[in-house]
C-alpha cells in the first residue's frame, strides 16, 4: 500500500508540487556499506549496503533533479539561511567500511562532488570490536546457536533461513544495548563457541590509516567523527558517553592536522533526544551532529544541528522513482531500514 501511494505520489506529480511546502532546504543522505549485490545466502545487513552502480546512478539522479550536492559545511550554513530557491543533497557515508576505497571513493571522484565519511576511530587502528560481522558469520553457518543471555543458558535452532534472521534481529539489539563490558565478554563468548575471529572479520572490513590518509588528500571529502570505538552512546554511562565523544574528536584532529567539526551518533542512536549527548555533541566543539531521525533539514535554524535528520536509505530499494518522492519530503516511513527481512516470530525457537 505505501508503495502504491508513492508511485501515484510520484506519477501523479504530487510529490514535486509539495516539496516546496515539506521538502525544507535540504536532506542529508545515510550510507553505510558500498559494493556489489549478492545473491542469495544469508544477508542481514543488505538494508544497510547499496551497490556502487545505485551509488552512481543516484548522484546522476541529483544532478538532474537540480539538487546543489553539498559537503556538511555547506549543510550547516544552508541550515541557518533563508530558504533558497535549489534545495540541497549531502552524501554522508558511516562505518569506516574498506569496500568505500574500492567501490565508493572512484565514482564520487569521478563526479567531483562533496562527501562525508564518519570515522570511529579505533577501527583504523585494527582495535575496533565489529561484533555485528562476527554476528552475522556464525548465525549464517550454524543451525544452533547456544549462549548465556540475561544470566540464562538458551538454545536456538536455525535451520530455516527465516529463524537466522530472527535470531540475528534479536541478539543484534541485545547486545547494541548492553554496556560495553557486558557486550564485549558476551560477543567474545560467542566467538570462542563458534571459532568466529572477530578481529580478522572487523580489520578486514575497515579501512585503514593509509585508506583515510587518500580521502583526506581528496579536497572533496570532509572527515568526520564517530567515536571512538562506536557503541550505542545510550548503553552508556553520561561521562563515558562524553569521553567516547570527545575523544573521537581529538584522535581524528591528531591524525589529519586538522579540525574535525562533524560528527555522527554511532548507529544514527535515536536515543540521543532522551539523554544529553546532543548537548554533549556541542560542548565538544563540534558544529553538526548526524542522527538517526527521518527528515529534511529546515532553513532559518529551524533544525537543530547537533540533531540533524537524514534520510537513511534501504539499500533494498533500488527505484529512484522511491527516492525522488522521499526526498521530497512527501513520506519517510518506507526508508526506515531494518536489519533483517520482515518476518513473523514462527520460524525461531529456544529452550
Amino acid at each position: 500500500m505505501k508503495r502504491a501511494q508513492m508511485e501515484l505520489a510520484y506519477f501523479s506529480f504530487y510529490a514535486r508540487l509539495k516539496q516546496r511546502q515539506t521538502g525544507g532546504a535540504g536532506v542529508v543522505l545515510r550510507f553505510h556499506r558500498v559494493r556489489p549485490r549478492r545473491l542469495g545466502g544469508f544477508q542481514p545487513h543488505q538494508a544497510q549496503e547499496i551497490s556502487p552502480r545505485f551509488l552512481d546512478r543516484t548522484i546522476s539522479a541529483l544532478k538532474r533533479w537540480n539538487y546543489d550536492i553539498v559537503g556538511m559545511d555547506e549543510v550547516c550554513r544552508r541550515a541557518v539561511s533563508p530558504p533558497s530557491r535549489s534545495r540541497f543533497a549531502a552524501l554522508t557515508f558511516d562505518g569506516g567500511y574498506k569496500d568505500f576505497i574500492s567501490n565508493a571513493h572512484p565514482i564520487l571522484e569521478k563526479h567531483g562532488i562533496p562527501y562525508t565519511v564518519y570515522i570511529p576511530t579505533a577501527f583504523p587502528d585494527g582495535l575496533g570490536q565489529g561484533w555485528w560481522l562476527a554476528l552475522e558469520q556464525m548465525i549464517g553457518r550454524e543451525s544452533r546457536i547456544s549462549l548465556v543471555m540475561d544470566r540464562q543458558e538458551r538454545h536456538f535452532m536455525i535451520y530455516q533461513m527465516q529463524a537466522k534472521y530472527e535470531l540475528f534481529e534479536l541478539l543484534f539489539e541485545w547486545l547494541r544495548a548492553l554496556p560495553p563490558a557486558d557486550q564485549s565478554f558476551a560477543i567474545k563468548d560467542l566467538c570462542k563457541r563458534y571459532s568466529v575471529d572477530m578481529d580478522a572479520l572487523t580489520r578486514e572490513a575497515s579501512m585503514d590509516w593509509e585508506d583515510l590518509n587518500k580521502l583526506a588528500a581528496d579536497p572533496n571529502c570532509t572527515i568526520g567523527s564517530a567515536t571512538v570505538n562506536y557503541p550505542a552512546l545510550s548503553s552508556l554511562r553520561d561521562a563515558d558517553a562524553q569521553r567516547e565523544i570527545a575523544m573521537g574528536k581529538a584522535v581524528t584532529e591528531a591524525a589529519f592536522h586538522r579540525p574535525v567539526n562533524h560528527f555522527a551518533y554511532p548507529f544514527g542512536d535515536r536515543d540521543a533526544w532522551r539523554r544529553q549527548h546532543v548537548v554533549m555533541a556541542e560542548e565538544a566543539g563540534f558544529v553538526s551532529a548526524v542522527s538517526g531521525l527521518s527528515g529534511v533539514v529546515e532553513p532559518l535554524g529551524r533544525t537543530n544541528l547537533h540533531a540533524l535528520p537524514r534520510i537513511d536509505w534501504d539499500g533494498r530499494q533500488r527505484s529512484l522513482r522511491m527516492m525522488r518522492v522521499i526526498l521530497s519530503g512527501f513520506t519517510f516511513a518506507p526508508v526506515a531500514p531494518t536489519r533483517s527481512n520482515p518476518l513473523t516470530r514462527q520460524a525461531l525457537t529456544s529452550s
